[in-house]
């Protein structure tokens, strides 16, 4: 059954890389980069499945990087590694779901080359603070690092229209429901996004005034998406969870950005959530967004519950093109 599931996702399994093979659809000959690495939100194991969906439903040619060890094997707690960033010269969007990295040059390059030439972007959760560097760091993308004072907040705050500011919900136990911003309902990005809902906690956000807040976070007083809201303060105002924003980058190109708050593997088990994702891709490889995209796995979805230390360890990329065990 599993290896049949990756035949049927047209799945390249590479040693540093996953590819997923297009097939027919508006997306054929985009070729979309989904980026993994964070400690905490499982994103080895959302990337694939979102990568899946983007190629084998709407034709998207997709490869998923991952954070590797150096026998090969997948451990998101190695920040220093992106091995495959030879990906990002060819990409014409990048899905981004990593936190706290400091890759090598090399690969950091990879990456801020695609910025500079304007590539659209999707980002998740901690992506916000995606980048972390000591501070004698003599990197030339030392810059991009969360907590810079010389390009305020790093690539996050600059790029996406925020850093790392804190849990605005309690952690792992009040969770996050989406709700659409006044004016935002006929956005093209909302379309068929309804009933959101994260089981991790709504960040602090304050996006600057040049970005466009699509939805609010609802924190909810338990992580069952019927909890009812918090009363008081913490749902008065709302906080951002998801925004666009055009900015001109240092090139004087425009990246198209998609920023959710949201993202972990669990808060993509959730349908309105991945076809937000799915429709910041579409919106962003400037072609038109479904009315209602079809963002059904390929696989039975089963990620794990995020927590650091989480992670399935021993797996390789390959792994992930499949589904996961059952407990």
């Amino acid at each position: 059954m599993a290896a049949g599931l990756a035949a049927e996702a047209g799945v390249r399994e590479l040693p540093d890389r996953l590819v997923f093979e297009g097939r027919d659809g508006p997306g054929r000959g985009r070729h979309v980069v989904l980026v993994s690495g964070d400690e905490e939100y499982r994103s080895e194991e959302s990337m694939p499945m979102l990568a899946a969906i983007l190629a084998e439903r709407h034709g998207f040619t997709c490869t998923v990087l991952f954070a590797l060890d150096p026998d090969g094997t997948v451990n998101p707690a190695n920040v220093r590694s992106l091995p495959g960033s030879d990906a990002l010269r060819t990409a014409d969007a990048v899905v981004l779901a990593v936190r706290f990295r400091c890759w090598p040059d090399e690969a950091m390059k990879d990456f801020a080359d695609a910025y500079l030439r304007g590539v659209p972007i999707v980002a998740l959760r901690t992506s916000t603070h995606a980048f972390a560097y000591p501070k004698d760091s003599a990197s030339p993308f030392a810059k991009y690092g969360w907590n810079r004072t010389d390009w305020p907040g790093g690539f996050g705050r600059q790029v996406l229209g925020e850093t790392w500011v804190a849990h605005h919900g309690k952690h792992k136990f009040e969770g996050t429901r989406g709700v659409v911003e006044p004016g935002a309902e006929g956005d093209p990005i909302l379309g068929g996004v309804a009933d959101l809902f994260g089981d991790t906690d709504v960040y602090t956000a304050n996006p600057p005034s040049d970005c466009r807040i699509l939805l609010r976070g609802q924190v909810t007083q338990s992580l069952d998406p019927a909890s009812p809201p918090v009363e008081g303060a913490k749902n008065a105002p709302m906080q951002p969870v998801a925004w666009t924003r055009q900015p001109t980058n240092e090139a004087g190109r425009v990246n198209w950005i998609l920023c959710t708050t949201m993202g972990s593997a669990t808060d993509l088990a959730n349908e309105g959530l991945r076809r937000l994702v799915v429709n910041g891709v579409f919106r962003g490889a400037g072609l038109p967004v479904p009315a209602k995209a079809d963002v059904t796995p390929l696989w039975p979805y089963r990620p794990t519950f995020y927590g650091f230390g989480t992670f399935r360890k021993g797996l390789k990329p390959g792994d992930f093109a499949r589904p996961a065990p059952q407990d």
